[in-house]
Protein backbone atom coordinates (compact mmCIF):
# COMPACT_ATOMS: atom_id res chain seq x y z
CA UNK A 1 0.00 0.00 0.00
CA UNK A 2 2.91 2.34 0.77
CA UNK A 3 4.15 1.82 -2.78
CA UNK A 4 0.77 2.85 -4.16
CA UNK A 5 0.80 6.13 -2.21
CA UNK A 6 4.28 6.92 -3.48
CA UNK A 7 3.02 6.36 -7.00
CA UNK A 8 0.12 8.76 -6.41
CA UNK A 9 2.56 11.36 -5.09
CA UNK A 10 4.78 10.86 -8.12
CA UNK A 11 1.83 11.32 -10.51
CA UNK A 12 0.75 14.48 -8.69
CA UNK A 13 4.26 15.94 -8.67
CA UNK A 14 5.03 15.06 -12.28
CA UNK A 15 1.79 16.52 -13.64
CA UNK A 16 2.17 19.65 -11.49
CA UNK A 17 5.75 20.27 -12.63
CA UNK A 18 4.87 19.59 -16.26
CA UNK A 19 2.01 22.09 -16.20
CA UNK A 20 4.16 24.55 -14.29
CA UNK A 21 6.74 24.39 -17.09
CA UNK A 22 4.32 24.36 -20.02
CA UNK A 23 2.22 27.30 -18.84
CA UNK A 24 4.93 29.96 -19.45
CA UNK A 25 5.40 28.45 -22.92
CA UNK A 26 1.69 28.84 -23.62
CA UNK A 27 1.92 32.36 -22.24
CA UNK A 28 4.74 33.29 -24.61
CA UNK A 29 2.95 31.79 -27.61
CA UNK A 30 -0.28 33.62 -26.75
CA UNK A 31 1.53 36.94 -26.50
CA UNK A 32 3.37 36.34 -29.76
CA UNK A 33 0.25 35.50 -31.81
CA UNK A 34 -1.97 38.00 -30.01
CA UNK A 35 -4.35 35.59 -28.23
CA UNK A 36 -5.17 37.94 -25.38
CA UNK A 37 -8.20 38.54 -23.18
CA UNK A 38 -8.68 42.28 -23.45
CA UNK A 39 -10.40 44.39 -20.76
CA UNK A 40 -13.89 45.69 -21.34
CA UNK A 41 -17.53 44.96 -20.73
CA UNK A 42 -18.13 42.81 -17.64
CA UNK A 43 -14.42 41.88 -17.34
CA UNK A 44 -12.61 43.20 -14.28
CA UNK A 45 -8.95 42.85 -15.30
CA UNK A 46 -7.14 46.02 -16.34
CA UNK A 47 -4.62 44.86 -18.96
CA UNK A 48 -4.59 42.30 -21.81
CA UNK A 49 -3.85 38.82 -20.46
CA UNK A 50 -2.69 35.71 -22.40
CA UNK A 51 -5.50 33.25 -23.04
CA UNK A 52 -3.92 29.86 -23.82
CA UNK A 53 -3.55 28.40 -20.34
CA UNK A 54 -5.99 25.65 -21.22
CA UNK A 55 -3.56 24.33 -23.83
CA UNK A 56 -0.91 23.83 -21.12
CA UNK A 57 -3.41 22.03 -18.86
CA UNK A 58 -4.58 19.71 -21.65
CA UNK A 59 -1.03 18.96 -22.78
CA UNK A 60 0.26 18.32 -19.25
CA UNK A 61 -2.60 16.01 -18.28
CA UNK A 62 -2.59 14.10 -21.57
CA UNK A 63 1.19 13.58 -21.41
CA UNK A 64 0.94 12.44 -17.79
CA UNK A 65 -1.80 9.92 -18.60
CA UNK A 66 0.08 8.52 -21.60
CA UNK A 67 3.34 8.24 -19.62
CA UNK A 68 1.59 6.54 -16.70
CA UNK A 69 -0.17 4.10 -19.05
CA UNK A 70 3.16 3.18 -20.66
CA UNK A 71 4.97 2.71 -17.34
CA UNK A 72 2.11 0.81 -15.69
CA UNK A 73 -0.63 -0.21 -18.14
CA UNK A 74 -4.06 -0.29 -16.49
CA UNK A 75 -5.39 -3.79 -15.82
CA UNK A 76 -8.79 -2.78 -17.21
CA UNK A 77 -10.62 0.21 -18.62
CA UNK A 78 -7.94 1.13 -21.16
CA UNK A 79 -10.39 1.59 -24.04
CA UNK A 80 -12.71 3.71 -21.89
CA UNK A 81 -9.76 5.83 -20.77
CA UNK A 82 -8.74 6.50 -24.37
CA UNK A 83 -12.26 7.51 -25.36
CA UNK A 84 -12.74 9.75 -22.32
CA UNK A 85 -9.43 11.51 -22.95
CA UNK A 86 -10.38 12.06 -26.59
CA UNK A 87 -13.77 13.46 -25.55
CA UNK A 88 -12.12 15.82 -23.05
CA UNK A 89 -9.59 17.02 -25.64
CA UNK A 90 -12.43 17.49 -28.13
CA UNK A 91 -14.30 19.70 -25.67
CA UNK A 92 -11.09 21.63 -25.06
CA UNK A 93 -10.80 22.28 -28.80
CA UNK A 94 -14.41 23.53 -28.87
CA UNK A 95 -13.62 25.77 -25.90
CA UNK A 96 -10.47 27.09 -27.58
CA UNK A 97 -12.47 27.85 -30.71
CA UNK A 98 -14.93 29.75 -28.53
CA UNK A 99 -12.06 31.71 -27.00
CA UNK A 100 -10.80 32.64 -30.47
CA UNK A 101 -14.04 32.99 -32.45
CA UNK A 102 -16.86 33.40 -29.87
CA UNK A 103 -18.99 30.39 -30.76
CA UNK A 104 -22.71 30.25 -30.11
CA UNK A 105 -23.65 28.72 -26.71
CA UNK A 106 -25.70 26.20 -28.69
CA UNK A 107 -22.53 24.80 -30.28
CA UNK A 108 -20.84 24.33 -26.90
CA UNK A 109 -23.98 22.81 -25.43
CA UNK A 110 -24.35 20.37 -28.34
CA UNK A 111 -20.73 19.22 -27.92
CA UNK A 112 -21.23 18.69 -24.19
CA UNK A 113 -24.43 16.71 -24.74
CA UNK A 114 -22.73 14.47 -27.30
CA UNK A 115 -19.89 13.77 -24.86
CA UNK A 116 -22.38 12.97 -22.09
CA UNK A 117 -24.32 10.59 -24.33
CA UNK A 118 -21.09 8.81 -25.27
CA UNK A 119 -20.25 8.30 -21.58
CA UNK A 120 -23.67 6.77 -21.02
CA UNK A 121 -23.27 4.50 -24.06
CA UNK A 122 -19.99 3.23 -22.53
CA UNK A 123 -21.73 2.48 -19.20
CA UNK A 124 -19.70 5.30 -17.64
CA UNK A 125 -22.66 7.49 -16.77
CA UNK A 126 -25.10 7.90 -13.90
CA UNK A 127 -26.61 4.65 -12.56
CA UNK A 128 -28.79 5.96 -9.74
CA UNK A 129 -32.26 4.86 -10.85
CA UNK A 130 -31.60 1.71 -12.85
CA UNK A 131 -33.93 3.00 -15.59
CA UNK A 132 -31.86 3.43 -18.79
CA UNK A 133 -33.73 6.45 -20.17
CA UNK A 134 -33.80 8.27 -16.83
CA UNK A 135 -30.15 7.49 -16.12
CA UNK A 136 -29.22 8.75 -19.59
CA UNK A 137 -31.06 12.02 -18.93
CA UNK A 138 -29.36 12.36 -15.54
CA UNK A 139 -25.98 11.68 -17.16
CA UNK A 140 -26.53 14.49 -19.66
CA UNK A 141 -27.75 16.84 -16.92
CA UNK A 142 -24.77 16.01 -14.69
CA UNK A 143 -22.05 16.22 -17.34
CA UNK A 144 -23.39 19.37 -18.98
CA UNK A 145 -24.10 21.00 -15.63
CA UNK A 146 -20.70 20.35 -14.04
CA UNK A 147 -18.76 21.12 -17.22
CA UNK A 148 -20.47 24.49 -17.51
CA UNK A 149 -20.18 25.12 -13.78
CA UNK A 150 -16.39 25.08 -14.00
CA UNK A 151 -16.54 27.24 -17.11
CA UNK A 152 -18.65 29.78 -15.22
CA UNK A 153 -16.22 29.60 -12.29
CA UNK A 154 -13.45 30.94 -14.50
CA UNK A 155 -14.41 34.49 -13.56
CA UNK A 156 -11.70 35.48 -11.09
CA UNK A 157 -7.97 34.87 -10.75
CA UNK A 158 -7.27 31.33 -9.54
CA UNK A 159 -10.88 30.41 -8.88
CA UNK A 160 -11.63 27.68 -11.41
CA UNK A 161 -8.17 26.09 -11.23
CA UNK A 162 -8.22 26.08 -7.43
CA UNK A 163 -11.70 24.59 -7.26
CA UNK A 164 -10.70 21.95 -9.80
CA UNK A 165 -7.71 21.03 -7.63
CA UNK A 166 -9.80 20.72 -4.46
CA UNK A 167 -12.62 18.77 -6.15
CA UNK A 168 -10.11 16.43 -7.81
CA UNK A 169 -8.36 15.79 -4.49
CA UNK A 170 -11.72 15.00 -2.88
CA UNK A 171 -12.45 12.45 -5.61
CA UNK A 172 -8.92 11.09 -5.24
CA UNK A 173 -9.22 10.57 -1.49
CA UNK A 174 -12.51 8.67 -1.78
CA UNK A 175 -11.36 6.59 -4.76
CA UNK A 176 -7.98 5.71 -3.22
CA UNK A 177 -9.59 4.67 0.07
CA UNK A 178 -11.91 2.32 -1.84
CA UNK A 179 -9.28 0.72 -4.05
CA UNK A 180 -10.26 2.51 -7.30
CA UNK A 181 -6.68 2.94 -8.42
CA UNK A 182 -7.36 4.16 -11.96
CA UNK A 183 -9.91 6.79 -10.84
CA UNK A 184 -7.61 7.87 -8.02
CA UNK A 185 -4.61 8.15 -10.36
CA UNK A 186 -6.52 10.23 -12.90
CA UNK A 187 -7.95 12.48 -10.18
CA UNK A 188 -4.59 13.15 -8.50
CA UNK A 189 -2.99 13.80 -11.91
CA UNK A 190 -5.73 16.30 -12.75
CA UNK A 191 -5.23 17.97 -9.36
CA UNK A 192 -1.51 18.24 -10.08
CA UNK A 193 -2.16 19.98 -13.40
CA UNK A 194 -4.55 22.43 -11.74
CA UNK A 195 -2.02 23.21 -8.98
CA UNK A 196 0.80 23.68 -11.49
CA UNK A 197 -1.31 26.06 -13.54
CA UNK A 198 -2.47 27.88 -10.40
CA UNK A 199 1.09 29.08 -9.79
CA UNK A 200 0.68 31.39 -12.82
CA UNK A 201 -3.06 31.97 -12.51
CA UNK A 202 -3.48 33.08 -8.89
CA UNK A 203 -4.03 36.78 -8.27
CA UNK A 204 -2.67 38.73 -10.01
CA UNK A 205 -3.07 36.24 -12.87
CA UNK A 206 -0.49 36.26 -15.65
CA UNK A 207 -2.49 33.87 -17.85
CA UNK A 208 -6.07 32.58 -18.11
CA UNK A 209 -7.17 29.03 -18.92
CA UNK A 210 -10.06 30.19 -21.13
CA UNK A 211 -13.02 28.06 -22.09
CA UNK A 212 -10.68 25.39 -23.45
CA UNK A 213 -9.14 24.67 -20.05
CA UNK A 214 -12.36 25.13 -18.06
CA UNK A 215 -14.41 22.74 -20.22
CA UNK A 216 -11.60 20.18 -20.10
CA UNK A 217 -11.36 20.29 -16.30
CA UNK A 218 -15.12 20.35 -15.78
CA UNK A 219 -15.79 17.37 -18.05
CA UNK A 220 -13.10 15.20 -16.46
CA UNK A 221 -14.26 16.04 -12.94
CA UNK A 222 -17.85 15.19 -13.91
CA UNK A 223 -16.67 11.85 -15.32
CA UNK A 224 -14.43 10.95 -12.37
CA UNK A 225 -17.12 11.86 -9.83
CA UNK A 226 -19.61 9.52 -11.51
CA UNK A 227 -17.03 6.70 -11.47
CA UNK A 228 -16.78 6.73 -7.66
CA UNK A 229 -17.93 3.50 -5.99
CA UNK A 230 -18.15 2.66 -2.30
CA UNK A 231 -17.94 -0.52 -0.23
CA UNK A 232 -20.32 0.84 2.39
CA UNK A 233 -24.12 0.82 2.33
CA UNK A 234 -24.06 4.22 0.63
CA UNK A 235 -22.89 2.55 -2.60
CA UNK A 236 -24.39 3.94 -5.80
CA UNK A 237 -25.37 7.07 -3.89
CA UNK A 238 -25.22 10.43 -5.60
CA UNK A 239 -24.35 12.21 -2.36
CA UNK A 240 -20.55 12.30 -2.62
CA UNK A 241 -20.30 13.36 -6.30
CA UNK A 242 -22.88 16.14 -5.81
CA UNK A 243 -21.37 17.40 -2.56
CA UNK A 244 -17.80 17.23 -3.91
CA UNK A 245 -18.84 19.70 -6.63
CA UNK A 246 -21.26 21.69 -4.46
CA UNK A 247 -19.42 25.02 -4.59
CA UNK A 248 -19.44 25.11 -8.43
CA UNK A 249 -23.08 23.98 -8.31
CA UNK A 250 -23.93 26.74 -5.82
CA UNK A 251 -22.28 29.36 -8.03
CA UNK A 252 -24.11 28.20 -11.17
CA UNK A 253 -27.46 28.00 -9.36
CA UNK A 254 -27.08 31.44 -7.78
CA UNK A 255 -26.05 33.09 -11.06
CA UNK A 256 -28.81 31.40 -13.06
CA UNK A 257 -31.63 32.34 -10.68
CA UNK A 258 -30.28 35.87 -10.18
CA UNK A 259 -30.11 36.53 -13.91
CA UNK A 260 -33.48 35.00 -14.71
CA UNK A 261 -35.15 36.91 -11.86
CA UNK A 262 -33.84 40.20 -13.27
CA UNK A 263 -34.73 39.43 -16.88
CA UNK A 264 -31.16 38.67 -17.94
CA UNK A 265 -29.98 35.78 -20.05
CA UNK A 266 -28.25 33.04 -18.01
CA UNK A 267 -25.71 32.76 -20.86
CA UNK A 268 -24.51 36.36 -20.60
CA UNK A 269 -21.37 37.28 -18.68
CA UNK A 270 -21.44 39.39 -15.57
CA UNK A 271 -19.92 40.18 -12.21
CA UNK A 272 -22.64 38.41 -10.24
CA UNK A 273 -20.91 35.18 -9.22
CA UNK A 274 -20.19 34.02 -5.68
CA UNK A 275 -16.65 35.39 -5.95
CA UNK A 276 -17.84 38.81 -7.14
CA UNK A 277 -20.38 39.00 -4.33
CA UNK A 278 -17.69 38.21 -1.77
CA UNK A 279 -15.48 40.96 -3.20
CA UNK A 280 -18.38 43.44 -3.22
CA UNK A 281 -18.93 42.51 0.45
CA UNK A 282 -15.47 43.88 1.21
CA UNK A 283 -13.09 40.93 0.81
CA UNK A 284 -9.89 41.31 -1.25
CA UNK A 285 -9.73 39.07 -4.33
CA UNK A 286 -7.21 36.55 -2.87
CA UNK A 287 -9.26 36.25 0.33
CA UNK A 288 -12.53 35.82 -1.57
CA UNK A 289 -11.02 33.09 -3.76
CA UNK A 290 -9.32 31.48 -0.78
CA UNK A 291 -12.64 31.42 1.07
CA UNK A 292 -14.13 29.28 -1.69
CA UNK A 293 -11.12 26.95 -1.46
CA UNK A 294 -11.66 26.57 2.28
CA UNK A 295 -15.38 25.90 1.87
CA UNK A 296 -14.78 23.32 -0.85
CA UNK A 297 -11.99 21.62 1.12
CA UNK A 298 -14.14 21.45 4.26
CA UNK A 299 -16.95 19.85 2.26
CA UNK A 300 -14.37 17.49 0.74
CA UNK A 301 -13.39 16.23 4.19
CA UNK A 302 -17.06 15.62 5.00
CA UNK A 303 -17.47 13.83 1.65
CA UNK A 304 -14.77 11.40 2.70
CA UNK A 305 -16.58 10.83 6.00
CA UNK A 306 -19.90 10.32 4.19
CA UNK A 307 -18.31 7.65 2.00
CA UNK A 308 -17.32 5.66 5.12
CA UNK A 309 -20.39 5.88 7.36
CA UNK A 310 -23.86 4.36 7.51
CA UNK A 311 -26.68 5.80 5.34
CA UNK A 312 -28.44 7.63 8.19
CA UNK A 313 -25.27 9.47 9.24
CA UNK A 314 -24.49 10.19 5.59
CA UNK A 315 -27.87 11.82 5.00
CA UNK A 316 -27.60 13.86 8.20
CA UNK A 317 -24.19 15.22 7.17
CA UNK A 318 -25.42 15.88 3.64
CA UNK A 319 -28.43 17.74 5.02
CA UNK A 320 -26.22 19.94 7.20
CA UNK A 321 -23.97 20.75 4.23
CA UNK A 322 -26.95 21.52 1.99
CA UNK A 323 -28.56 23.74 4.66
CA UNK A 324 -25.33 25.68 5.18
CA UNK A 325 -24.89 26.17 1.44
CA UNK A 326 -28.52 27.27 1.02
CA UNK A 327 -28.15 29.83 3.81
CA UNK A 328 -24.89 31.09 2.34
CA UNK A 329 -26.50 31.35 -1.09
CA UNK A 330 -29.41 33.38 0.31
CA UNK A 331 -27.04 35.79 2.06
CA UNK A 332 -24.92 36.18 -1.06
CA UNK A 333 -28.04 36.75 -3.17
CA UNK A 334 -28.72 39.86 -1.07
CA UNK A 335 -25.45 41.50 -2.12
CA UNK A 336 -26.26 44.19 -4.75
CA UNK A 337 -24.43 43.32 -7.97
CA UNK A 338 -26.65 44.75 -10.72
CA UNK A 339 -26.92 48.49 -11.50
CA UNK A 340 -30.60 48.68 -10.53
CA UNK A 341 -30.05 46.77 -7.28
CA UNK A 342 -27.14 49.02 -6.34
CA UNK A 343 -29.23 52.13 -7.04
CA UNK A 344 -32.02 50.71 -4.89
CA UNK A 345 -29.49 49.85 -2.17
CA UNK A 346 -28.08 53.37 -2.17
CA UNK A 347 -31.56 54.91 -2.25
CA UNK A 348 -32.56 52.94 0.83
CA UNK A 349 -29.35 53.97 2.56
CA UNK A 350 -29.96 57.65 1.74
CA UNK A 351 -33.54 57.39 2.98
CA UNK A 352 -32.40 55.86 6.28
CA UNK A 353 -29.79 58.59 6.66
CA UNK A 354 -32.44 61.29 5.99
CA UNK A 355 -34.80 59.74 8.52
CA UNK A 356 -32.07 59.71 11.16
CA UNK A 357 -31.23 63.37 10.53
CA UNK A 358 -34.90 64.33 10.79
CA UNK A 359 -35.14 62.52 14.11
Amino acid sequence: MTGIWWEYLLVFGASAVLCLVLTPVAMAVAIRIGVLDRPGGHKSHESPTPYLGGVAIVAAFSASVVAAAVVRPPASGRDELVVVLLLAVGLAVVGLADDLRSLSPVVRLAAEVLCAVQLWRMDAGVTVTGEPVLDAALTVLWVVGITNAFNLLDNMDGLSAGQAAVCSLTIFSVAAANGQFLVAGLAVGLAGCAVGFLRHNFHPARIYMGDGGALFLGFLIAYLAVKLRFDSEVSESFLVPVLACSIPILDTTLVTFARLSTGRSPFMGGQDHVSHRLVKSGLPVPVAVGSTYFASASIGVLCFVISRVDPTSAWILAGLIASTLALGGLLLAMVPVYPESRRRHFAIGEQVSTDRRSD
